[in-house]
């Protein structure tokens, strides 16, 4: 019995191990190609690249590796032909982040100074002459042209976005904590489990301190002259240890005189700093905005559970009975609404068919009975005795 127990820790194991260490497959990627689409047909197949490859064309890529490629040549009706590459990635952030990070790359040279990112096509994008680049999901997609005309560019880059699996479908959740992130957002950089950033924000040497072995996210925004840069630490002993790291930082670098963010917090797991703001209580401003969103996770069986489908079970009935009230008085006075709607229209009807008919008479309109004691009484004195 132990020893069959101790073959099935094994397997769990080693299929752990697997799972882990499993890397996106080239064929996943040239399966997300289509052979026809919206009037565009493949020429040839897909190709694949080497890793050395990507990181020439890509500089971005470097440190990446559970990814893969697949790139293919397109030709529309009318012969005009476009290049297609689509790097497919395990996580919808590292998609997201290679997009901030080309659309900076671009920005900072005389490519596209004043870029923006958009939701034009798939869930970010940009556009530069004869390029659309735009990710979804887990896809980051590169669709160019050979002439500086996109209208086709854009045309095969929407149905290529409307082919690929949406994953989560929304720009990372650390970019929503960022203050005004809609505006932000349009010219952030975005890191996914970086290892360093040291080159990030220029003459900032605070920016050694920060260790995060691959296990944190960042986020590069600017408001004017004002950068801002928001880390979350995936673990609260990571964030603790460099916080510690980066206040002794801190100290040694006003000692030395050297430059230092206008403002520094920890909020929760985030490290925040705030760099030539015009003030520091600017960015303390900035900082106030940033709320940390702490999620608790229970690893075993949760001790509360019973008493939360209780509480559940509770504001369900509750809620119910509400409902049902607030429907049965809503019902109730719709009736006697309508019945009194009804009754009036009737009413005058009824009074105005009155007014409009003739009196009753018996003879003719000479005599008439007073069987409703309207007509006055006679003098009997002047009536005939019989």
């Amino acid at each position: 019995m132990r020893i069959l127990s101790l073959f099935t820790l094994l397997v769990v194991l080693f299929g752990c191990i697997d799972v882990a260490t499993a890397k996106v497959s080239p064929e996943e990627a040239a399966n997300a190609l289509p052979r026809e689409i919206a009037g565009f047909r493949m020429v040839g197949t897909v190709r694949h690249r080497t890793e050395v490859d990507d990181t020439q064309r890509e500089p971005e890529l470097a440190g990446l590796t559970n990814f893969a490629h697949g790139s293919a040549e397109y030709v529309s009706a009318e012969g005009d032909r476009l290049w297609v590459t689509l790097t497919l990635f395990e996580r919808d952030s590292d998609a997201y982040s290679l997009l901030t990070r080309i659309a900076q790359r671009a920005r900072n040279s005389n490519q596209a100074p004043d870029i923006r990112l958009t939701r034009d096509v798939g869930t970010t994008s940009f556009t530069l002459p004869g390029r659309v680049i735009f990710f979804k999901g887990p896809s980051f997609v590169i669709v160019s042209n050979e002439g500086s005309d996109s209208s086709n560019a854009i045309k095969l880059s929407k149905a290529l976005a409307e082919s690929l699996p949406k994953g989560e479908a929304d720009v990372p959740v650390l970019v929503k904590h960022v203050p005004k992130w809609e505006t932000a957002q349009t010219s952030l950089v975005y890191l996914a489990g970086f290892r360093s950033l040291k080159e990030l924000v220029s003459n900032q040497s605070i920016l050694e301190a920060i260790s995060s072995e691959g296990d944190a996210d960042a986020v590069l925004t600017s408001y004017g002259t004002t950068q801002f840069l928001l880390i979350e630490f995936n673990t609260p002993q990571l964030a603790s240890d460099n916080d510690r790291a980066v206040t002794a930082k801190l100290a040694e670098l006003r000692q030395q005189g050297q430059p230092v963010p206008t403002s520094y917090k920890k909020v929760g797991n985030y490290s925040v700093f705030v760099f030539n703001a015009p003030s520091e209580a600017e960015a303390n401003k900035l900082i106030d905005q940033v709320e940390y969103a702490q999620m608790v996770t229970w690893l075993g069986h949760n001790p509360y559970l019973l008493e939360k489908a209780q509480r559940d079970y509770y504001e369900t009935t509750a809620g119910v009975l509400v409902s049902v009230v607030k429907a049965s008085g809503l019902s109730l006075l719709g009736c006697l609404g309508i019945g009194g709607l009804i009754g009036a229209v009737l009413f005058s009807r009824r009074r105005a068919q009155q007014r409009a008919a003739e009196a009753y008479s018996d003879a003719g309109g000479m005599l008439r009975l007073n069987l409703d004691d309207i007509t006055p009484q006679g003098d009997p004195a002047k009536l005939l005795r019989p």
